[in-house]
């Protein structure tokens, strides 16, 4: 009974990482994966209440970096290096993008265009996060892309 037990509770445990690290299956976009958990990022913050709130958003954001690392490593057993399944690191990159900006769509929607900007291209820090490799790296390229986003766009609300 005990290795059935285990048995039932791993493959809850590899569900739970699946659906929490491919950010409820946008990861399994049939392309631009990162994008599309980046756009579901982004509904996720439009439509919860709390998001106005920076400190919650970041607070809520730090929670999901913390629970998306024993997920990414889970899936990169699963997948490979770097899986393109794990879109959490995007969701979470995201909702830094986005923290203590007005709640306002084109300026949300110009912190999903540079947050992309700098995912794909990896600045400085990032690069070096990305080519660490592991959960940790996976998740953190994407925290330095949403630090420079947000930066870039608290400088944009700035000046309008």
């Amino acid at each position: 009974m005990i290795p059935r037990l285990q048995t039932a509770a791993s493959a809850l445990l590899s569900g739970y990482y699946h659906v929490l690290g491919s950010f409820a299956f946008t990861g399994h976009a049939p392309f631009a994966s990162g994008t599309v958990g980046s756009a579901a990022a982004l509904a996720v913050y439009w439509f919860l209440p709390f998001t106005e709130n920076g400190t919650l958003l970041l607070l809520f954001a730090l929670g999901f970096l913390f629970l998306g690392l024993p997920a990414a490593k889970a899936l990169e057993k699963r997948y490979g290096d770097d899986p393109s399944v794990v879109v959490l690191d995007e969701a979470v990159g995201m909702w830094i993008a986005v923290a203590y900006l007005p709640k306002i769509w084109y300026i949300a929607v110009g912190a999903f265009l540079v947050f992309r900007l700098f995912d794909i291209v990896k600045p400085a820090p990032a690069r070096q996060f990305d080519r660490m490799g592991g959960a940790g790296g996976i998740m953190m390229d994407d925290v330095i892309a949403g630090i420079y986003a947000n930066l870039v766009m608290q400088v944009v609300w700035a000046l309008l």
